[in-house]
Parts: C-alpha cells; structure tokens; sequence
C-alpha cells in the first residue's frame, strides 16, 4: 500500500512574526550568551512557576545533571525514579555513577507512591517524580515519603510546563524542577535548552557556576566546570512562547477533550486527569492492543503518531545486572500499548475529527 503524505503532524512548533522579530533584535545587538534576554527569561520563568530562582542550562538533561551535582550525587548512591520516562532523565544518574532505582507507575503513567516505599534502602538519597505527559505525578504523597525518609525531591518537569498539582505549579514543590525546552514540548525555544527552578540560594548559585566553567567570576574558576551556556536568540524565543504558554495549555486541554469526546465507546484507554491535577497535554496518548497496526494505519491516512516510549528504562541496554530492574508489570505492559495522537495548540477541530474518524474506521475494519 502507497503511504499517504502526512498532513496531521504529531506535533508542530508555533512561529509568528513577533517571534521572527525578537530573534533579528538580537542579532543587531551583537550580544549572543547569557545576556539581558537570558536574565530576563529566567526572571518571567521563575515567576511563571513560583520559585525564587530559575537558571538557563543547554537541555532539560542538564538541566537534570547539574542539578543532582549540585545536590552531592555520587558514585554508589541511589536514586529512586520511574522506568517509564524518556532516558534522559535516567542519564545523568548513571552519568555521575550513581544507580537509578526504577518504580513502577499507576494509571496516570507516573510513579505509583503506593510502590516506593519498598525501594527505599540506607544508601537512598533522593527521588525524581516524572510529570509525564503533562500530567503531574502525586506529590502529596511522595512529599510525605520523602519527609519521612529524609529524602530530596527533584522534579522532572521536562513535560509539564504550566501543570499542576492542586494550586502548586510543576517544578515548585521539590529542592529543584527540571524543564526541557526542546521543540515539542508545551514551552520550546526552537532547539535544545533547559531550565532548573529552585527556591534554593545555593542551588541556584552552585549550577550558575557549574554551567559556565565554574566560574565565581569572568576570571577566577571556584570548581571545574562545564559549558551548558543559554543562548541570547533562544532566551528571546523562550520569552515570546511563554506570553503565549497559558493560552496555549487551554487549546491543549481543549484538543484533549475532543479527542476524549471523538474516540468514546472504541477498544482504547484514555489518559485520564485526576481530580487533584490540572493536566496541560503534552501528548495525548491512548493504549490499545495491536499499536504498531493501528500505528501503520494511521500513517497510511496521514497521521503521524509516536510512542513515549516503547523501551522502558530498565530495560535499556546501558542498565546491567543489578540495574537491570524486573517486578514492573504496568510499565512493561503499557510500553507495549501505548500510542500518541497529534497534539499541538495548531491542531484544528476539523484535524481532530480527522483522526478519531480514521481510529473508528480502523476498528470497524478490524472486525
């Protein structure tokens, strides 16, 4: 069967003229690394969140990375995180040596508090919840396993720019939150780039250091660092897309609720919102039997779709022996079934109805 060229995109970058002009602003101003439109982003971002601190780094990885170096990680200690993230997240652990501890997930597809517990040994130091999707991971909970234990928690909130937990933004309620600003995600500045929100004096000083050479000032090195530098263009980009962030979510949430509206009564589960969150979409994804089928046939009608993510952490082939985690039944079992549907704030009713229609059409087929 002849593919048909793909006309829904699974996820679309949001480019105006406003934009264009923040970029060509700063190239005339010659002044390309950490200048005032960084410090400038960093302030509006921090507000945006509610931390006191927010400081640019080169990706959410490094952002995840820097983070944990500032925190003391080092070889031999453990780290309790979900297996059902994207890698990145598990990287910087064994990057510093030290060993990711995988959990299992609940129906939200983040990490299920109930199974933590049990994972916790002498040599834990701390616990990076995942706020998969856009949908936030249960911090009541975890805040109260992590008091209990002497834990810290550092949030990936690489997805998750704008959710929340109650009345509390993603990324405000541990020692650190972790954004990525990739281009598909919710808030992106055209490229890699990342963000850590922290209330914490030292944290924020001790990455701003280890981001620019561990520099204490333009000629004196306090540590060795490294270069994970922002960029004055993509802090220009960053700012534009967060005007527009707020406004963005809630077509999100629209999109969301048409597709939930669209696919009712099909053979497919739908990612769901707990009554506790407020959940900003990142992707929109649905688990049914047969996905790499119903995958396939989409792409023949022109739907792009994804899978986030078909290999589950554990099972990655850097983790070995010890690390090489079994007794995670929901997160093997979902990788095998899930699927993303398009989701970006371009997406018009008229794609949406587009897609649910073929989902339907693919289920009468394959009666």
């Amino acid at each position: 069967m002849k593919q048909a060229k793909v006309n829904i995109s699974l996820s679309k970058v949001y480019i105006d003229k406003a934009l264009k002009q923040s970029v060509l602003k700063v190239l005339d101003s010659g002044r390309f690394i950490l200048g005032d439109e960084s410090r400038a982003f960093e302030e509006e971002f921090a507000r945006f969140i509610g931390t006191k601190f927010a400081i640019l780094t080169g990706s959410g990885t490094s952002a995840i990375w820097l983070t944990l170096m500032s925190l003391g990680i080092k070889e031999g200690d453990e780290i309790i995180v979900p297996s059902h993230t994207a890698f990145p997240t598990v990287e910087p652990i064994l990057n510093l040596k030290a060993r990711p501890v995988f959990v299992d997930i609940d129906d939200t597809y983040t990490i299920d508090p109930a199974k933590i517990e049990e994972k916790i040994t002498r040599k834990t130091k701390g616990i990076i919840p995942v706020h998969l999707y856009g949908h936030p991971a249960n911090m009541a909970e975890i805040a109260r396993i992590a008091r209990k234990h002497g834990l810290f928690i550092s949030e990936d909130a690489c997805q998750a720019h704008g959710a929340k937990f109650k009345d509390r933004a993603a990324g405000s309620m541990g020692v650190a939150g972790c954004f990525s600003f990739y281009p598909s995600k919710n808030l992106t500045v055209c490229g890699d780039g990342g963000i850590v929100t922290t209330d914490s004096s030292r944290i924020n000083k001790e990455i701003r250091m280890l981001r620019d050479h561990g520099r204490a000032s333009k000629y004196l090195h306090s540590v060795s660092g490294y270069n994970e530098r922002f960029n004055e263009i993509q802090a220009a980009i960053g700012r534009c897309g967060l005007k527009r962030l707020d406004a963005f979510n809630l077509r999100r949430r629209e999109i969301a609720a048409a597709y939930a509206k669209g696919l009712k009564g099909l053979p497919v589960v739908l990612s769901q919102e707990k009554p506790w969150a407020y959940h900003v979409w990142h992707m929109f994804v649905i688990r049914a039997e047969g996905r790499d089928k119903i995958r396939e046939y989409l792409l023949n009608k022109g739907v792009e779709t994804g899978v986030h993510y078909p290999v589950p952490c554990h099972l990655q082939p850097p983790l070995s022996g010890k690390e090489k985690q079994k007794g995670l039944p929901l997160t093997e079992k979902y990788c095998s079934q899930i699927l993303s549907l398009p989701m970006h704030p371009m997406l018009k009713d008229a794609d949406v109805r587009y897609v649910c229609r073929q989902l339907r059409a693919y289920f009468h087929d394959a009666r």
